[in-house]
């Protein structure tokens, strides 16, 4: 197992934004791919150098990232990148397609989890390298579970973003659908591979695991796992990386230990390493676990058994690429699911109520924007290849439609404005979106 240098973080003159800015006079540094024992040192004058990037326990895993940058150096990766059909029965009939594999055909089925607001549409969309999931700074930007669909040469990666994990409380507070408790779950049971997404900028989720995820992890322990931290571009003291990485894991990673051993919450985690012998109809119908279990669980800081750490940040993309390398490798023989052309599941009308719900998310403050409803009243492309789309909204108060609007009208053009740019890039034409707002009666 190797703690590699994809990429380096350095302190005082030398760092700029995450990335290496070498001081004039310096040695240059490359990193090569190889396989080896956990490593992290003190750099130069100033710095701390750690791996922003990944963990890599394999020569197998190593050799498979070598060939996929020189593949891609070839050419070899070369499909355009896909685009979602504006009329929803051209896009049914693209997404039952007969895939067009090739004979060495791979395929991965990725499911991103965590918490709310921890990065996980944005991390989906910058893989799939085209926007197709809805984000904001707001919680519970994702209602529903979706899936995008990576194509690259002969592998095809199947991106599940999941909806936060969250309790019955919350889904009131929030007015959300009740199919966001149990989506997240059956998500999971579909996946060949977990990414558990923590958002390191945060003190309190990087601190410890949210209970929903350990007790997904401990109700699938046959899944492998992967822990992704991300926004580590706003964390300023990058020397928490380290102990931030060492809490989540328990200090173990791939089965071997990556710092001191903590006796106290070793036993903690043996308690919970076998569960597959539980009941049915224990306290935990979710989880499985019985009632001591979830005690001891809920002392539980990290999760003992992830197969690789990496980290990044999803928003700037910066050391995303390692990751999707990373899934590319992992991928097994086997039949693609999708054609090459297929982007996502999601119908085109979803796919923008879903964006204008993002908008109304980042320039409605408190409960408004989650109590506002959608109608889509014209859906047409024009002749000259333009999507003309009409939706009303609807509001509970006359005050809402006030905030919608706002000053002058100026809220609801900018929501317009600004989900109509993002709707042309998906659909891959000029959109022109009119919204109109009302009380809902």
């Amino acid at each position: 197992m190797a703690f590699r240098l994809c990429a380096r973080f350095f302190w005082g003159s030398a760092v700029r934004s995450g990335r290496v800015a070498a001081a004039a006079g310096r040695e240059s540094v490359s990193w090569p791919l190889a396989p080896g024992n956990a490593a992290c040192s003190r750099g130069g004058r100033n710095g701390f150098t750690v791996s922003p990037a990944c963990f890599i326990t394999s020569e197998a895993f190593v050799n498979g990232l070598k060939e996929g940058k020189e593949a891609k150096a070839d050419g070899s990766f070369c499909r355009s990148l896909s685009s979602l059909p504006p009329d929803s029965s051209a896009h049914m009939a693209l997404f039952m397609r007969n895939p067009d594999q090739p004979e060495t055909s791979k395929v991965l089925k990725v499911a991103i989890i965590g918490s709310p607001n921890t990065g996980k549409s944005t991390l989906s969309n910058q893989l799939l390298g085209r926007k197709v999931f809805a984000v904001s700074s707001k919680v519970h930007t994702t209602q529903c579970s979706a899936l995008g669909v990576l194509t690259e040469d002969d592998t095809q990666i199947i991106i599940l973003d999941t909806p936060g994990f969250i309790t019955k409380s919350k889904l009131k507070r929030h007015n959300l659908e009740k199919s966001l408790l149990v989506d997240p779950w059956n998500t999971v049971s579909e996946a060949d591979l977990l990414v558990v997404m923590v958002d390191v900028s945060d003190k309190w989720m990087s601190k410890k695991l949210d209970i929903e995820l350990l007790k997904c992890l401990v109700g699938h322990p046959d899944v492998p796992a992967i822990l992704v931290l991300n926004k580590v571009d706003r964390l300023k003291d990058k020397n928490k990386l380290l102990s931030i990485t060492d809490e989540l894991t328990c200090g173990i990673v791939n089965g071997r230990r990556i710092g001191a051993e903590k006796k106290s919450k070793r036993r903690s985690e043996i308690s919970l390493n076998n569960n597959n012998d539980e009941p049915e109809g224990s306290a935990e119908s979710a989880s499985g676990l019985s009632e001591d279990k979830l005690k001891a669980l809920k002392n539980q800081k990290g999760w003992p058994r992830f197969k690789d750490v990496f980290m990044l940040s999803a928003l700037n993309k910066e050391h995303v690429d390692p990751l999707k390398r990373y899934f590319i490798a992992e991928a097994k023989p086997g039949p693609w699911q999708y054609h090459s052309k297929v982007l996502t599941n999601q119908n085109p009308e979803d796919v923008c109520t879903n964006i204008i719900r993002e908008k109304l998310l980042e320039y409605l403050h408190e409960e408004v924007p989650y109590l506002i409803t959608q109608d889509i009243e014209y859906w047409q492309e024009e002749k000259d290849c333009e999507l003309k789309i009409l939706v009303k909204l609807y509001a509970k108060k006359s005050s809402h439609v006030s905030f919608v609007i706002g000053t002058s009208g100026q809220t609801i053009h900018r929501i317009a404005t600004e989900a109509g740019q993002d709707l042309s890039q998906i659909f891959q034409r000029d959109v022109k979106l009119v919204l109109t707002v009302k009380i809902k009666h």
